[in-house]
């Protein structure tokens, strides 16, 4: 039986809400974990960062999916410190920019334009799966979306999961070297949020 079924901005919007929710939820475990190999500010950072996407998304809704995303890629860009700032609002503006003008989009649409930002995130950041990074969680979820919303789901959960006994390549947990392995990845864990929040919105 074939998914016919279309997303509209409000849609998209209630998806990044119930992300800030998770991620306002969740941010102490994320900066517990950053603590042990970064910085210790990745909760912190990205809380800030999503409160402003929702302020943003409630005063002004833009009409389209593809606006939503890109309004909350620039905002992320802006208010987020660190390095998850500029990788999430690049992979949020992307993906938006990919999706273009269309008032309403299918499941397998959402899918090919997020494997075309996660790619650019790729780039960005000089990484790949296997790197312990936010990669290993969002490059097998966007594969994974091409067949449900929960199996996108699932893959990023299980992919922030296999960065724990990974050593780091790049990024701040990189500089530690083997210190590195046995802690879960805090970027593979907030982008698992990311993919649970949207699995739910969609039911």
């Amino acid at each position: 039986m074939t998914d016919d079924r279309t997303y509209g901005a409000e849609f998209f919007r209630d998806w990044l809400i119930a992300a800030a929710a998770a991620v306002d939820r969740e941010a102490d475990r994320l900066t517990e974990l950053d603590s042990a190999i970064g910085d210790a500010d990745h909760g912190a950072n990205l809380k800030r960062g999503f409160a402003a996407v929702t302020a943003v998304l409630e005063k002004e809704p833009p009409a389209t999916p593809g606006a939503v995303l890109v309004a909350a890629g620039r905002q992320l860009i802006s208010t987020v410190g660190g390095a998850s700032g500029p990788l999430y609002g690049t992979l949020l503006r992307r993906t938006g920019k990919a999706l273009g003008e269309a008032e309403r989009v299918s499941r397998p649409e959402l899918a090919g334009a997020l494997a075309g930002a996660v790619a650019a995130v790729a780039q960005l950041g000089g990484a790949q799966p296997g790197d312990k990074t936010m990669l290993d969680a969002l490059a097998p979820a966007a594969e994974a979306l091409g067949t449900s919303f929960a199996a996108a789901r699932e893959a990023a959960e299980a992919g922030a999961l296999a960065t724990v006994p990974l050593r780091a390549r790049k990024g701040r947990a990189s500089y530690l070297g083997e210190r590195s392995v046995g802690h879960q990845d805090p970027g593979a864990t907030s982008s698992a949020l990311l993919f649970a929040a949207l699995a739910e919105v969609a039911g």
